[in-house]
């Protein structure tokens, strides 16, 4: 739905190595008070948490500990609760996710998804007292929200993996996560726990949930898991998603049921807004 003076404000920052979008859908009166504080503050807690956990800075918690100068207790307090925060990940996807995938404790996997879920809910849900719809897309992976009562959807293309330029399907989410594993852009980049060797065999695996946390996790899980094993769609909890390998089976499912779903070929719907996942 488009509203009479509505507005779309944008802010783009890279981060974590990735770009960063933070999407604000509003009125013009009323969404400029706060809205730029707010994205500020945002963008700085995901900042303070990269500083923490970046395996790319020497002088991060996580370099340290790797180099055993510094124990997983001493080190700063979100690292203990990220750390059995992983661990639980392991057990409910019975090994698909691991912090420890290297050999030692690196919760990368974990970190993005739990560090974008927690920031736009401290900063950015708040601004749904004035604004229509707020969003961040953090390299691909979504956490939106819609204002109670609004008539708003927010549009997600999923990318086809096997043809970046069109569409696989388009889901439309009011509140929610979106969150896309695989290995059609980076490759061979996701190893199995449980191996120590590539995970191979799923293009791409875009699962939708509440929470950005829990969609990313499973995303890597189904990635983990491989195209002959679908048994952990039931543990996921996740509201929907969809599974393409590498030789284009196309696996979908609503809650726990594998289901049919027709696809959508080309753009999203002209005139409407739409954020591109995967």
């Amino acid at each position: 739905m488009r509203i009479a003076n509505e507005v779309t404000r944008v802010w783009v920052e890279e981060i974590m190595g990735i770009p960063m979008s933070i999407h604000l859908i509003g009125v013009k009166e009323k969404t400029d008070v706060g809205a730029d504080r707010a994205v500020r503050a945002c963008f700085d807690e995901l900042r303070e948490i990269d500083r923490v956990f970046s395996t790319y800075r020497t002088d991060s918690d996580i370099s340290r500990i790797r180099r055993g100068e510094l124990a997983i207790a001493d080190a700063d307090s979100r690292v203990s609760l990220v750390a059995d925060a992983c661990e639980r990940a392991e057990q409910e996807t019975g090994g698909l996710f691991s912090a420890r995938w290297r050999g030692w404790f690196d919760p990368t996997g974990y970190v993005k998804g739990w560090a974008v879920e927690a920031a736009a809910r401290r900063h950015l849900e708040p601004l749904l007292d004035a604004a229509t719809a707020v969003g961040i897309n953090a390299g691909g992976d979504l956490q939106l929200f819609t204002a109670e009562g609004a008539d708003w959807r927010w549009p997600v293309g999923i990318a086809d993996p096997h043809d970046r330029g069109q569409l696989i399907a388009v889901v439309d989410v009011v509140n929610g996560a979106v969150a896309t594993s695989g290995t059609a852009e980076r490759g061979l980049h996701i190893l199995d726990p449980r191996t120590g060797r590539p995970a191979t065999g799923i293009a791409s695996a875009t699962i939708m949930a509440d929470g950005l946390t829990q969609a990313d996790v499973w995303a890597t899980a189904a990635v983990v898991a491989g195209p002959a094993d679908r048994s952990w769609i039931a543990a996921a909890g996740s509201r929907t998603g969809i599974v393409i390998d590498d030789d284009r089976r196309v696996t979908r499912w609503l809650g726990t049921t594998i289901v049919d779903v027709q696809t959508t070929a080309g753009s999203p719907p002209i005139g409407g807004y739409a954020l591109v996942q995967g």
